[in-house]
């Protein structure tokens, strides 16, 4: 993967996930705008970049406005002359059920997340489609937007919403020959420590110093952050100039493709459903293999 001469942003790249990306990026020869709301992640970041040989600057804010947006594909333009890849990977979890989560813990989520990613794919989809040369944007996902996860209303809405804008900016940036992707990581990270399923797991693992079990990289897909970053590193890259308007799941030994949502079954009735008529046929029919939800916990396979 050759990304030499290319500039890519990777929102929320102060630590974690986001950092692996920019690490990964500059490795394989891209410029990188660093951003995180934390100076100190930031000025780390960029010096673990840029020791191991890469270019990198930073930007510290916060993703959401168009301010922000516009400031970091500024920043590329200006230290590096162009700009070829958008990571938007920032995010915060402000985990509550349902009837406990307030006004702030939704808005403040969806801010990030959601219209974080609105605003930065808007002001790169307009710098690329000015440069003529074609983009890279990848949208990061979760597989709590595919399936939902118990006290993550915020976070699964905003994560599933991401899916739904790449697939159609996809189509609205084919003829720019802009690659729309979203990517769906599972990583033993700070925010996955907060998964009920999987904390005891990555917390045995930091204890005792031993990698996570065959059984969870595999089944689960549960891995470290390097795992995924070579996703990011092949989206970016000409090897993937074909693929848009994908969910990709990616982690630990694991690498799959995301169905998108459509018709399971379909039943008909002349002049239409009355409510004594779905109660009928509910069950012997479209719904008598109702899909599940929710991530499933993870299950060790018996000795």
């Amino acid at each position: 993967m050759d990304l030499h001469g290319k500039a890519a942003v990777v929102t929320g790249s102060g630590r974690g996930l986001g950092l692996g990306y920019a690490r990964a990026l500059a490795a394989a020869g891209a410029a990188v705008v660093v951003n995180d709301v934390d100076q100190e992640a930031v000025d780390a970041a960029v010096a673990a970049v840029t020791s191991a040989g890469g270019k990198a600057t930073g930007v510290v804010a916060a993703v959401g406005d168009s301010e922000t947006a516009e400031r970091l594909v500024g920043t590329a333009v200006r230290e590096f002359g162009r700009l070829d890849v958008l990571v938007t990977n920032a995010g915060i979890l402000r985990d509550r059920v349902l009837w406990k989560m307030t006004d702030e813990d939704f808005d403040d989520v969806v801010r990030v997340h959601l219209r974080g990613t609105f605003t930065c794919a808007r002001a790169a989809a307009v710098r690329m489609r000015q440069q003529g040369t074609g983009g890279r944007l990848v949208l990061i996902s979760s597989p709590a937007g595919q399936r939902g996860n118990f006290g993550q209303t915020n976070y699964a809405a905003a994560k599933a919403g991401i899916v739904a804008m790449a697939r159609t900016w996809a189509l609205e940036l084919a003829r720019a020959d802009i690659t729309v992707n979203a990517v769906v990581p599972v990583a033993a990270t700070e925010m996955t420590r907060t998964i009920p399923a999987f904390a005891p797991l990555i917390e045995e693992s930091e204890r005792t110093g031993e990698p996570l079990p065959d059984w969870l990289r595999r089944d689960e897909g549960l891995g470290t952050v390097e795992d995924v970053a070579g996703l990011i590193t092949f989206l970016a890259s000409d090897a993937a100039q074909d693929i848009t308007g994908q969910a990709i799941g990616v982690g630990g030994d694991r690498l799959a493709l995301w169905a998108h949502p459509q018709e399971k079954a379909v039943a008909f009735a002349d002049g239409g459903w009355s409510a004594d008529a779905l109660a009928a046929r509910w069950r012997s029919g479209v719904g008598a293999e109702p899909e599940s939800y929710g991530i499933p916990a993870p299950t060790a396979p018996e000795a």
